[in-house]
């Protein structure tokens, strides 16, 4: 039997979410916690891989189990868990369903405070010293619905088979002094939203115009766009999958 499992995670003590030699990382936390409780080995399938410091509101994996499991094991696995990842729900899927191939979209989050905030240092970008234009921002945001390659903002040396995805949404918030920029995606290239949060930041600091976004992105060259924002400020909120509810772009 198929079980997806839908957890979140503060990534601040993890190297991403997928297993790394020699560090610490989600995926081996959880399968260490249900081959433990189930008593075999489990062996977990993502819906896709953050980087190291970044975090889930919302993520999915799935495993394979042979019987019906405990409707308690939620609470089991909370319970062995460390503080920093929690486990919302576990349920049954048809056996062919695979959370990383079969999702449609992911949507992530970057935030920034505009001003010092003690209560944010590890969730959001502290970017207080330079005031940024919002509005330039977001025009610059339309620009990315007009393109579906994006290697200028992909990691160099990653492992990408292609470098095209379908941007669905792409906008700025302002809530006071915090800013919110909101990205939904049939796929996400490695580091690709922090290079754009870079790049857009540039932009909404004056030092790139909206218009540039276009030759950055043209120019297939990650030295063009701007450096990659701090991991912390990321988060995974949501992943769409066709058969089952889990959220909406």
């Amino acid at each position: 039997m198929r079980y997806f499992i839908e957890f979140s995670y503060n990534g601040k003590n993890y190297f991403g979410y997928q297993i790394q030699p020699n560090e610490i990382s989600v995926q081996e936390e959880l399968e260490k916690a249900l081959s433990t409780i189930l008593r075999q080995e489990i062996k977990i399938t993502g819906a896709g891989r953050t980087d190291t410091g970044v975090h889930a509101k919302k993520m999915f994996a799935h495993f394979d189990f042979e019987d019906k499991i405990s409707e308690k094991l939620t609470a089991q696995l909370n319970s062995f868990l460390p503080p920093d990842i929690s486990v919302k729900r576990i349920f049954e899927v048809k056996n062919d369903l695979h959370a990383r191939f079969d999702a449609t979209f992911r949507t992530y989050e970057y935030y920034i405070s505009l001003e010092k905030n003690p209560f944010t240092q590890n969730s959001a970008w502290q970017h207080w010293k330079r005031d940024l234009d919002v509005e330039k921002m977001n025009e610059a945001c339309k620009i990315l619905f007009e393109y579906e390659d994006f290697e200028s903002f992909a990691k160099v040396g990653g492992d990408n088979k292609t470098t095209f995805c379908k941007i669905y949404k792409a906008n700025w918030e302002q809530n006071g002094s915090e800013l919110k920029f909101t990205i939904s995606a049939d796929r996400f290239l490695r580091n690709m939203v922090r290079a754009i949060v870079g790049t857009m930041v540039e932009i909404g600091g004056g030092k790139l115009q909206p218009e540039g976004l276009r030759k950055i992105i043209e120019s297939k060259n990650r030295n063009s766009a701007g450096t990659s924002a701090p991991a912390h400020g990321l988060f995974l909120v949501d992943v769409g999958y066709p058969e089952f509810e889990s959220g909406s772009v």
